[in-house]
């Protein structure tokens, strides 16, 4: 069975800079593996090195001994030899999305708030 990189790179598709970009951006996660990947994120590319944004310095220094064998991976996934150089950049962790531990309409901590709220409650609904 054939990676899906390897199937699109064999395709006679244009290969403009943007699709080269998504292209390997997607590539990385399957390049890089599940662990890495938890702690990393590429980013972009500029000329031919990817940029990845990694969590600390400590995963800084150790990507950058696998570097030759992570570009190796994502030639094989690619299909080509898009990315000569990989750019480990140290970058805080974003904050995902949250969801609320319950739903409490109409319960407001802040009394003047709470007050203003059931006021325009009770005008929406007459």
């Amino acid at each position: 069975m054939q990676r899906a990189g390897k199937l699109i790179g064999n395709l006679k598709l244009s290969r403009d800079s943007g699709d080269a970009e998504a292209r390997a951006i997607a590539a990385w996660r399957v390049a890089a593996g599940k662990k890495i990947a938890e702690h990393t994120r590429a980013t972009s590319i500029v000329r031919t090195s990817l940029i990845v944004e990694v969590e600390d310095v400590v995963w800084q220094r150790q990507l950058n001994t696998l570097r030759h064998f992570l570009i190796r991976n994502l030639a094989e996934v690619l299909g080509e030899p898009l990315i000569t150089e990989i750019d480990f950049r140290p970058m805080p962790r974003r904050m995902q999305p949250q969801r609320a531990a319950a739903a409490r309409p109409g319960q407001i901590a802040d009394p003047v708030l709470d007050l203003l709220y059931r006021q325009s409650r009770n005008r929406n609904s007459a």
